[in-house]
This record gives C-alpha cells, sequence and structure tokens, in this order.
C-alpha cells in the first residue's frame, strides 16, 4: 500500500465516521405522527388486564416482554405520540365530549374510533329501524367536525364467534344478528367516506374466550389483537 493510498484509506474511514455520528446528532427527527384514540372499551381496555395495557399503548409502543412477535412493529419509527381519549362504556352519544377541546393537528395525525356495542347493548340489539337511524346520523355529525383524518374505524366483534347458544343479550337472536350488521355497516359506510375500516368483527370471530375479560371486554390478550387489525392501517400511512 503506498502512502498516498493509505492516507486516502485514513480519510475515507474519518468522514465515514463523521457522517454517523453526524446522522445520531445533527439529522432532523421525524415530525411526531399523533395517535388520537376515541370510543368505548375496545381502545380503553386497560382496567381489564393486569397489566394496564390497552391497543393505543401497544400501537405507538409495543411492550417486547409481553408480544415479542411485536418487536420492532410499533410506531415508533414514525416518532408516534398517543392522545387517549377513548372512554371505557362509551356510547356514540358521548363521542363530542371526548372531543372536546381538540385543536387541528398541524403535523401527521390519525384518528382510531370504536363505537356502537354499548349502543347495541342498550337497546340497539332490538331496534326496529329509528335507534339505528339516530345511530347513524349521530356518528356522522361527530366525523364530520372532527378536526383529525384519516379516521379508522373498527367494526363491533361478536363475542359469542356467531354461535346462539352463548346468547347473553336477552333479544332473540335473529333480530339482535341482523342489528348488529346494521350497525357494522353504518360503520363501513363512515369510514369509506373518512378514512378506512378496521374489520374487528372478521378477526375476533377466528379467535377464542381468552381474547375476552368478562365476556365482552378486550382481554390483554385481545388488547393485542385489537391493535393488530389496526396497525397495518396505520403502518401504511
Amino acid at each position: 500500500m503506498t502512502a498516498s493510498t493509505s492516507t486516502h484509506r485514513r480519510f475515507f474511514i474519518l468522514s465515514a465516521a463523521a457522517l454517523a455520528a453526524g446522522a445520531g446528532h445533527g439529522a432532523t427527527p421525524a415530525e411526531p405522527l399523533l395517535v388520537h384514540t376515541f370510543g368505548d372499551s375496545i381502545l380503553d381496555c386497560g382496567r381489564y388486564n393486569e397489566h394496564g395495557v390497552h391497543p393505543g399503548q401497544l400501537l405507538v409502543r409495543n411492550d417486547d416482554g409481553l408480544f415479542p412477535e411485536f418487536r420492532g412493529l410499533d410506531l415508533q419509527a414514525r416518532n408516534a405520540r398517543l392522545q387517549h381519549r377513548a372512554v371505557d362504556g362509551a356510547t356514540v352519544d358521548g363521542l363530542p365530549a371526548q372531543a372536546r377541546g381538540l385543536q387541528r393537528p398541524t403535523g401527521p395525525a390519525v384518528a382510531l374510533l370504536t363505537v356502537g356495542g354499548n349502543d347495541l347493548l342498550r337497546g340497539l340489539a332490538a331496534d326496529t329501524g329509528p335507534g339505528l337511524r339516530a345511530f347513524a346520523q349521530k356518528l356522522e355529525a361527530f366525523l364530520r367536525a372532527l378536526p383529525i383524518r384519516p379516521v379508522l374505524l373498527g367494526t363491533v366483534y361478536d363475542p359469542t364467534f356467531g354461535d346462539d347458544r352463548r346468547n347473553f343479550l336477552g333479544v332473540e337472536p335473529r333480530i339482535a344478528r341482523a342489528n348488529h350488521r346494521r350497525v357494522n355497516d353504518v360503520i363501513a359506510q363512515a369510514a369509506s367516506r373518512h378514512g378506512a375500516l378496521a374489520d374487528l368483527h372478521a378477526h375476533f370471530l377466528h379467535g377464542d374466550p381468552s381474547w375476552y375479560a368478562y365476556t365482552i371486554e378486550p382481554s390483554l390478550r385481545g388488547a393485542s389483537e385489537v391493535r393488530r387489525v389496526f396497525l397495518p392501517l396505520l403502518r401504511n400511512r
């Protein structure tokens, strides 16, 4: 190796080291992605597991100890931040209060919304028509007023796995299932206008009772499975 070659080699090594150091200190960090959660216990289920975990947390920063298969698949590369506004027990009537005081984001943002399950439990499962129309109108009004796009809407899952023997509603299954489908149709139509659909119902039909706590609430495993459905929609944004 000549002296000239040796000098050029040392210069290349030093330059590469300087660039590597600069990447760690001088690079502009990614603009934070704000992830907002709205709705009910599908997204606010931390009280139903001993770790206090809910899907929004797992989407923004996975718990690698609890869920090693999702290591590196969270939104940390997007410098994501969570604004958790979903409230266990919420119905469509409670959505405006969850968004109170919310300002239009100045950077990248996305909203996650799950609603409809408590509305079914509180009367829509037996509805003959007016209740479903009111639900659709209230959901649309909330979405139009929400200053965040896109909105990723989750369908309402079925903790009976389609088995009428597990019926816990006190409503004739044929009627309840028809209204469940109508609620999910309303949600799907809203998703087509305002963002995208996260089909929790289809995914959870292939689950098992360990995905639930107290019959209808997401368990620890359930919280991760909710995350599993939303995650591809977020990573592709």
